[in-house]
Formats: C-alpha cells, structure tokens, sequence
C-alpha cells in the first residue's frame, strides 16, 4: 500500500547494503522507522529530506511489518540549527528525548506541533537555549500526561501549607509534613527542597507558547535545580536515563 505523510527526520543509520532507516515522527503514524536507499549526501531533493532537523512530505510504501521511503519532499529545513553549533546540541537533545518518550505507531498531533513550534523557535533564538529546551520538556510532559502535579500535596491533597519540597518518586510537590513522613520511610527519598518559585515555573511553561520564551531566560542557579530535579523525574517516571545528547546541558540533565 502507498500512502504520504508529513513527517519531522528524528534520527537516521546506515544498515548493510548501503541502506539506511529513517526514524520519522509523523503526523499521520507517529513514529516510524522507514527504510531508504537514498544517501543524504546527495543531490536530489529527496535526499535532502532525510537529513535530521527536517520536516517533509514523505510517499511510503508500506509492507506487513515494515515502511519503504518512495519519494520525499522538503517542507521545512531548519538549516540555521545546523550552523550553530550551541542550536545544534539543543536540538539534538530534543530530538532524542522525543524519540525517547513517544510510542510506536502512535499519532501525537499536539506533541509534533510542539516540536515544529520548538524548531521554529530555536533557529530564531540568540543565546539561552537551555531554558526553551526546559519549556518544550515540560509541555511534552503534559501533552503526554506525564507533567509533575503542582497545584497541591499529591499526598494529602492540601493546597493551604506552602509547598515546598517536590518528590520524584511521588510525581509532584508535597507539603512539609508529608515530606518529613516521607523521609522517614525511605532512606534515600528523591526528594528536593525547592527554595525557589518552582510551582509559578512549572505552571508558566505549561500554559504559555514557546514563543512566550523568545526573550525570556531562567537565572542559572534555578535553571540547574530544574534540571536536577527533571533529570530524576523522567529517569523515575519515563525510563528515560542517559541519552547520548545529554551533554547539550553542563550537568547532564
């Protein structure tokens, strides 16, 4: 069966007999993998489709158990990503984290919008790339139904005492008391103090477009809390650990 789809190029590797696979997040399939001849090197204008960084329109050829790439047609090439090195890494980082978190063969309409905007927005942005990477983390999340809980205890429930302390094993922030009870269960509890407005931060990149962070950058000091405390939270909840672009962040987030 022959069948399109407009696609973004996640990731790509070379298989025996100079083929390759295309791993393509799709807006009518998810992700896939897709099997090519054709060489991104080269000069026709399908191969210039499957280079990463790439949104496109792709024919397919799709057999019992596999996708076979017909034809390919750039949309979208986000070439400024590629020529700075700092944009690069941020978007590399991305890609693999979404690669990570979604499904096979399962449409996520609003989370591939999210990686276009994201694309969008970082090859037009000057500096800062770890806050609009923070951002599009976070919205995946909640797209995906996985965003921590922030509007009260997720123990108790209660939204009177101040929160202040957020559990990775428990999804969310917790109040001072069920921190403390916590802490006596469990010896080693990933729990943090979160002497910042991590609450208001959280709600912000989760209501707001990434295009409300084109000016806007998180000091250095909550930017690394953040990223300690969401490095534990997809390791704990997504299984996500050591991705191999990680190093786009100095402490490996």
């Amino acid at each position: 069966m022959v069948t399109d789809t407009e696609a973004i190029v996640l990731r790509q590797t070379r298989t025996v007999g100079g083929r390759r696979m295309i791993l393509l997040f799709s807006r009518k399939f998810g992700k896939i993998s897709v099997g090519t001849s054709l060489n991104e090197g080269g000069k026709n204008k399908s191969a210039l489709a499957v280079r990463p960084f790439t949104n496109g329109r792709y024919e397919l050829f799709k057999g019992r158990e596999s996708y076979n790439l017909n034809h390919a047609q750039v949309l979208q090439s986000f070439y400024g990503i590629g020529e700075d090195l700092d944009k690069y890494m941020a978007a590399s980082y991305v890609l693999e984290l979404t690669e990570k978190i979604l499904p096979d063969e399962m449409p996520q309409m609003k989370l591939y919008n999210l990686l276009l905007e994201f694309m969008e927005e970082l090859e037009n942005r000057g500096k800062k790339h770890e806050t609009l990477v923070m951002a599009y983390m976070i919205k995946a999340l909640d797209i995906l139904g996985s965003m921590p809980q922030i509007r009260g205890c997720v123990c108790c429930g209660s939204t009177e005492e101040h929160l202040n302390l957020f559990s990775v094993k428990e999804g969310g922030m917790i109040c001072r008391k069920c921190g403390e009870n916590l802490k006596e269960e469990d010896s080693r509890p990933l729990i943090y103090e979160t002497n910042f407005a991590i609450v208001d931060i959280l709600g912000y990149f989760q209501k707001h477009p990434l295009s409300a962070f084109r000016k806007l950058a998180l000091e250095e000091k909550t930017l690394e809390k953040l990223q300690k405390i969401m490095k534990q939270y997809l390791a704990y909840h997504l299984d996500v650990k050591e991705l191999k672009s990680e190093g786009f962040f100095r402490d490996g987030l």
